[in-house]
């Protein structure tokens, strides 16, 4: 009986809700080349507010784009710019505007989608640079020590909203500079009644 006490203590212990959830709306990362594009020469982005993620912040920039069937408003950038554009939507955004997206990890852009974006200095095509973003974890080297994981490992996480749900295939991120937080975009969110700084549960 003991034995089976201890090893239920141990799960319970192991199932903590101490990882709070980051709800990705649509949004698009820039490069600074097509942050001129959009903008005008010389533009830089403006912080609005910081995200989670340290040195990360939704600007105050917002894009239009366009699709084949239809388009979508006030996209918001977040900088700061990166090396490639990448756009990311939702499915339903991606039933909106007629672009076939894969779900994908950011950076994973083969084959991704295509649309345009417009600014009010001009417009960029994007080819193969929208996705729908792969749930993942963000964790410092610290953290993944903390729950024994490996960068690329995919996991179980429990949501505790009111819709309780278990997330298969999490993907393991790990990086000096990253900040402990489980990314789901707003569907998902929302089918499991989650919202952001709720706490969620890595599983054994």
């Amino acid at each position: 009986m003991d034995t089976v006490i201890r090893e239920k203590i141990a799960a319970r212990l192991q199932s903590v809700a101490d990882i709070p959830v980051g709800v990705s709306n649509r949004h698009v990362h820039l490069s600074q080349a097509d942050v001129e594009a959009l903008f005008g020469a010389g533009y830089s982005l403006t912080p609005f507010k910081p995200l989670r993620q340290p040195g990360q912040f939704a600007a105050q920039e917002c894009v239009t784009v366009v699709g084949p069937k239809g388009s979508l408003t006030q996209v918001r950038v977040l900088g700061p710019t990166r090396p490639v554009t990448q756009l990311e939507i939702s499915r339903a955004d991606c039933f909106t505007l007629g672009v076939q997206a894969p779900v994908r990890e950011s950076g994973a852009l083969e084959n991704a989608g295509s649309a345009l974006l417009m600014g009010p200095a001009g417009h960029v095509e994007l080819q193969s640079q929208v996705i729908c973003a792969w749930r993942h974890i963000h964790m410092s080297p610290q953290d993944a020590r903390r729950y024994a994981v490996s960068n690329g490992q995919k996991v179980k996480v429990s949501g505790e909203g009111l819709r309780r749900v278990i997330f298969d295939e999490v993907i393991v991120r790990i990086r000096d500079d990253f900040a402990l937080e489980f990314h789901i975009d707003t569907e998902e969110a929302n089918a499991a009644g989650l919202k952001n700084g709720t706490l969620v549960a890595l599983q054994r």
